[in-house]
């Protein structure tokens, strides 16, 4: 039983310089450590206004990740696997464990 979510891949040019997934690849990877980048900044904020205009750009920023990593699934760039219920709800139970050890 195959478990992966995926779209037929695109083929992409190979060798020593970048194609078209190299290049959005490295988009996505830039967006997602700006992203973090921008988490800090708002923790950090000396005053509110200055936390929404980071809050403004950090939305802009997650929503263009979106847009980037729903373009490489659709390429088949990017894949998925489908797990059970059953790893779902034992994760699930695990990371509520942790999140109740932690407030205890």
């Amino acid at each position: 039983m195959n478990n992966q979510i995926a779209n037929p891949k695109v083929e992409v040019p190979t060798g020593i310089s970048c194609n078209d997934k190299d290049y959005i690849n490295s988009l996505l990877s830039c967006l997602k450590e700006m992203s973090k980048n921008y988490v800090m900044a708002m923790n950090e904020a000396s005053n509110e206004s200055l936390y929404e205009k980071y809050k403004e750009v950090f939305l802009v920023l997650t929503s263009l990740q979106r847009e980037v990593y729903e373009l490489m699934f659709r390429k088949g760039w990017y894949s998925l696997e489908n797990v059970d219920t059953q790893k779902i709800s034992q994760k699930s139970q695990m990371l509520s464990q942790e999140y109740q050890d932690l407030n205890a």
